[in-house]
C-alpha cells in the first residue's frame, strides 16, 4: 500500500504544542483535544512523497539495512523515556518528538503500534497536586510558604496513581496525534488477556481492525488491576511469556501481531559488554542469540519494572518469533528527536538483534585490528616497510592475470549500470598495473626516512634536549568509488607512513578490491603485520563508518564531489581531508602562445574529463576575442565534441552564443566547458577566488612577470604556469601516489602523499629536571638553543 507523507516544510510539532501542554497537562481530555484540533490544518498543504512497502512476515531481518522495509512496527516507550527526571509527570518534549516520528512513519504507509509507560508517573503528579490543594486553608495560612512546599506527601500506591493517570496520558497522546491527522486508540491489557484464548482472539481482531483503519493502537498494561507476575513462567516457549512489564508486553504483542520490527526505547544507548558508564564499556552494535555471556547487566533504570536483562530476554523471545528488535536510547537530547526514524532507515543506532552471524569480523573489530596492526607497522625498520611495498609492487605484475580476470567480472556486472567515465575509472589494464608498480616503488624509496624523522632539536637547558619527530596519524579510513587502482596506492602510502588502514570501496569494484586487498595482506605478512590493512565488506553505510570516532583518526574520501560533501557532513567527530569540488580554471592571457594554448586546453579538458583535476572554466582575455587563437580554441573544442556554456560577459559579446551558463561555479565532470571573458590578469584572479574551489588553476602566457603575479596571488592548492591542470596528481608530482587531493588549509594541501599522512610528537630527554629549578630564584636558566638536525636520506 502507498500512503502519502508530509516530509518537510512544517514547524516542528513540539515547538507549537509544548507551551500549551505544559500549562494544561492536568486539564480534562476534552479540553486537550479541542485545543489540538485548532492546529491540525496548518500543514495540510505540504508536498507529499510516497513510499512503497512490501514485507512478508517470517524470518527476522538479517541486516540493519533491511529495516527500511519494515511494514508493521511496535515502539515500546520505557518509563525512563516517558517520565521526567523527578518521576512526577511526563517528559512532554520527548513525547512530542516520539509522536512526530511515529506519525511520519505511519503516513509513509507503515502500521505503527505504541506500547507506553507513564500512567503511574502522570497519576502521581495529579494526585500530589490534588493532595496539596486539599490541605486546609487554615493550615496553609498558618504555615509559611516554604513550609507549605515542604509539607509531607503520603506515599502513593502505584495502582491508584495508574488509575488517576491513564486518562490524562491518553488525552495527551490523542492531542499530539491529532496534529498529524492521525487517530489513536487505547488498549489496556493484563497477562490474563493473553492466556484466555477468546480474549487473545478478541485482542488480535481489535488490533488488526485498528491498523486496517489507519489508527495507531496505544497499548499499556492495566496497572490499576494487574496482578503480580507469575514466578518461573517467563520465556518458556514461543507462546508463553508473562506480561509482567511493558518489555514483555511489547515482545508478546510483536509476536502475536507478526510485526517486522520492535523498537525498545530506554535511557541507555543499547547493550554494553560491561556496565554502561564504566571506563571500558563498549556498545554492542549487533547482538546474537547465545551472546548473553558477553554482557554484564547493570541495575534497573530509576523508574519502571524491567531492567536491561528483562529487555534482552523479551527481545530474544521476539526474535525467536520472527520479529527484528532494536534497543536504543530514547532520552538523549541530541538523538531522541530522530532515533525512531533513524532506526527504520537502517542507521547504526542502539543494539540490533540478529539471528544471522556474519562470517567475518565486525567493522568495530576491524578498526581495532587496524589500530594494533598499524602500531606494529610503525615500529618496523624503514627497510622492512619498504620491503613490504616492493613485494606488493611485484605481486601486482606477477598476479596480473588474476587481477584482470576479477576486474573483468566487475566490468561485466557494471555494464549498462555505470556511465562511460565511471566504467573507465573502474577498468584495469596491464599498463595501469605496470604504472601502479612503478609508483609503489617510488613510495618505497621515499619511505626510508619518513616515520621517526627529526624535524627540530632544541637544547632547553643543560642535559635537557627536545626533539620534534614525525609519527603516523593513526588509523585512516579511505572511502573510494569505482577506482580499484586506488587500493594498492593507498595501501602503499599507509604502509610507508606506518598507519593502520580501513578501506571502503564501491560495490561496483567488489571483485577487483577483494583480490587487491588479499595481495596487500600477503605483502604485509612477510613481517607479521597482516591486520594493519582492513577491507570493509560488511553492509555498513558510509554514514555509520563516519561515526566511529574512537577508532578512526582521519577520513579521506576519493570520489565524486557529492561523496566528499556527504562524508564531510556525516563525519562530525572525525577530521575529513579532501576536496568537495574540482572547479579548475585556465586563464589565457593576451600574451599567450598560439601553439601552446590549444594543446593545454585539449589535455586539461578532453584527456580525462571525469577527473577532479580536469578543466571546467576557461577564462580568456578580452583582446583575444575574434582572433585566430580564439578561433583555434573553439574549433578544437568542436572537434572534441565539447559542449560550451557561455559566461555572462562572453555571451554579451556574441550575437549568437551558446546557452548562458546557469552557474559559474559548476563542476561538469564531462565534455562540457564554461568560457568567460576577463579584462586583465587581476580580474581573472578575482574570478577564480569567487567561483573556484581552490583545487588547481592555470595561467597561459609568455610574460614571466604576469605569470609570477598569477602564481603568487592565486590562493589555490595547485597553481601552474603553461602546464595542464591534469598534472595535479601525486604520481605526476613524484609522490609515487596520492590518497587524494586536499583543498583544506590545515595539515595538507594539493596531492597528499606520504608526508601528508604523518603528524608529529615531541620527545624530551632530561636528567631529573623539574620546573621549579627554572623559577625566578631557581638554580637553572633556559637556554633554548637550536641544535643541528640529522640530514635526511634523499637516496
Amino acid at each position: 500500500m502507498l500512503r502519502q507523507v508530509c516530509c518537510s516544510g512544517f514547524q516542528p510539532f513540539r515547538q507549537r504544542l509544548l507551551p500549551w501542554l505544559q500549562s494544561t497537562a492536568l486539564s480534562r481530555s476534552h479540553r486537550v483535544q479541542s485545543s489540538a484540533i485548532r492546529h491540525v490544518r496548518s500543514w495540510s498543504n505540504i508536498p507529499f512523497i510516497t513510499v512503497p512497502l512490501s514485507r512478508t512476515h517470517g524470518k527476522s531481518f538479517a541486516h540493519r539495512s533491511e529495516l527500511k522495509h519494515a511494514k508493521r512496527i511496535v515502539v515500546k516507550l520505557g518509563s525512563a523515556v516517558v517520565t521526567r527526571g523527578d518521576e512526577c509527570g511526563l517528559a512532554l518534549g520527548r513525547l512530542a518528538s516520539i509522536v512526530e516520528q511515529v506519525s511520519v512513519l505511519q503516513n509513509q504507509g507503515r502500521e505503527m503500534m505504541l506500547v507506553t509507560s507513564g500512567a503511574v508517573a502522570f497519576g502521581k503528579q495529579r494526585l500530589r497536586h490534588e493532595i496539596l490543594l486539599s490541605q486546609s486553608v487554615r493550615q496553609a495560612l498558618h504555615s509559611g510558604q516554604n513550609q507549605l512546599k515542604e509539607m509531607a506527601i503520603p506515599v502513593l500506591e502505584a495502582r491508584a496513581c495508574a488509575a488517576a493517570g491513564q486518562s490524562g496520558l491518553m488525552a495527551l497522546y490523542e492531542a499530539m496525534f491529532t496534529q498529524y491527522s492521525i487517530c489513536a486508540a487505547q488498549i489496556l491489557v493484563t497477562n490474563l488477556d493473553f492466556h484466555d484464548e477468546q480474549k487473545r482472539r478478541n485482542l488480535n481482531g481489535t488490533l488488526h481492525e485498528l491498523l486496517r483503519m489507519n489508527i495507531v493502537p496505544i497499548v499499556n498494561t492495566n496497572d490499576a488491576v494487574v496482578p503480580p507476575a507469575e514466578p518461573n513462567s517467563d520465556l518458556q516457549g514461543v507462546n508463553v511469556i508473562s506480561v509482567k512489564d511493558n518489555d514483555s508486553l511489547a515482545a508478546r504483542l510483536a509476536v502475536e501481531m507478526k510485526t517486522d520490527l520492535l523498537i525498545v526505547l530506554s535511557d541507555v544507548e543499547g547493550l554494553f559488554d560491561s556496565p554502561p558508564g564504566s571506563d571500558d564499556a563498549k556498545l554492542i552494535d549487533i547482538f546474537y542469540p547465545g551472546d548473553q555471556q558477553s554482557v554484564t547487566f547493570g541495575t534497573k533504570s530509576r523508574v519502571g519494572m524491567g531492567g536491561m536483562e528483562a529487555k534482552v530476554k523479551a527481545a530474544l523471545w521476539a526474535l525467536q518469533g520472527g520479529t527484528s528488535v532494536v534497543i536504543a536510547n530514547g532520552t538523549h537530547p541530541k538523538v531522541s528527536g530522530h532515533v525512531i526514524t533513524d532506526i527504520v532507515e537502517g542507521k547504526k543506532v542502539g543494539t540490533f538483534f540478529s539471528e544471522v552471524k556474519p562470517a567475518g569480523p565486525t567493522v568495530e573489530q576491524q578498526g581495532e585490528m587496524a589500530r594494533s596492526g598499524g602500531r606494529m607497522l610503525a615500529t618496523l625498520e624503514p627497510e622492512q616497510r619498504a620491503e613490504i611495498i616492493h613485494h606488493l609492487a611485484d605481486l601486482l605484475t606477477d598476479q596480473r592475470e588474476e587481477i584482470l580476470l576479477a576486474n573483468k567480472k566487475d566490468l561485466e556486472e557494471a555494464e549498462g549500470r555505470l556511465a562511460a567515465p565511471l566504467l573507465k575509472r573502474l577498468s584495469l589494464s596491464t599498463s595501469k598495473l605496470n604504472s601502479l608498480a612503478i609508483g609503489l616503488r617510488q613510495i618505497a624509496a621515499s619511505s626510508q626516512d619518513s616515520v621517526g624523522r627529526v624535524l627540530r632539536r632544541t637544547r632547553i637547558a643543560k642535559n635537557l634536549e627536545l626533539e620534534q619527530v614525525t609519527v603516523p596519524i593513526g588509523v585512516l579510513l579511505v572511502i573510494f568509488e569505482s577506482r580499484p587502482d586506488c587500493l594498492p596506492q593507498v595501501a602503499a602510502l599507509a604502509i610507508a607512513s606506518g598507519n593502520g588502514l580501513l578501506l571502503k570501496g564501491g560495490k561496483e569494484a567488489t571483485h577487483s578490491n577483494r583480490i587487491l586487498h588479499l595481495l596487500a595482506q600477503e605483502a604485509l605478512s612477510i613481517h607479521g603485520v597482516k591486520e594493519a590493512i582492513q577491507l570493509v565488506n560488511t553492509r555498513e553505510e558510509v554514514e555509520d563508518l563516519c561515526r566511529l570516532d574512537k577508532m578512526i583518526d582521519l577520513i579521506i574520501p576519493r570520489g565524486s564531489s557529492q561523496l566528499v560533501r556527504d562524508i564531510q557532513k556525516a563525519a562530525k567527530g572525525i577530521p575529513v581531508m579532501g576536496h568537495s569540488e574540482g572547479i579548475c580554471h585556465m586563464y589565457v592571457d593576451s600574451e599567450a602562445s598560439v601553439d601552446k594554448v590549444t594543446r593545454l586546453v585539449r589535455d586539461s579538458k578532453c584527456e580525462y574529463p571525469a577527473a577532479c583535476n580536469a578543466l571546467e572554466t576557461l577564462l580568456i582575455h578580452r583582446d583575444l576575442l575574434r582572433t585566430p587563437l580564439f578561433d583555434q580554441i573553439i574549433d578544437m573544442l568542436r572537434v572534441e565534441q565539447v559542449k560550451i556554456h557561455a559566461g555572462p560577459k562572453f555571451a554579451s559579446y556574441l550575437t549568437f552564443s551558446p546557452s548562458e551558463v546557469k552557474s559559474l561555479r559548476t563542476e561538469y565532470g564531462d565534455l562540457e566547458l564554461c568560457i568567460e571573458v576577463v579584462d586583465s590578469v587581476q580580474e581573472a584572479i578575482d574570478h577564480i577566488h569567487k567561483y573556484g574551489s581552490s583545487h588547481t588553476d592555470v595561467i597561459v602566457t609568455e610574460n614571466e612577470k604576469t605569470a609570477e603575479f598569477f602564481l603568487q596571488h592565486v590562493d589555490s592548492a595547485c597553481v601552474f604556469w603553461n602546464a595542464s591542470t591534469r598534472f595535479s596528481d601525486g604520481y605526476r608530482f613524484g609522490l609515487g601516489a596520492e590518497v587524494g587531493i586536499s583543498t583544506s588549509r590545515i595539515h595538507a594541501r594539493g596531492p597528499v602523499g606520504l608526508e601528508g599522512l604523518l603528524t608529529t610528537k615531541w620527545l624530551l630527554r632530561g636528567q631529573d629536571h623539574v620546573v621549579s629549578d627554572f623559577s625566578e630564584h631557581g638554580s637553572l636558566k633556559y637556554l633554548h638553543e637550536n641544535l643541528p638536525v640529522p640530514q635526511r636520506n634523499t637516496n
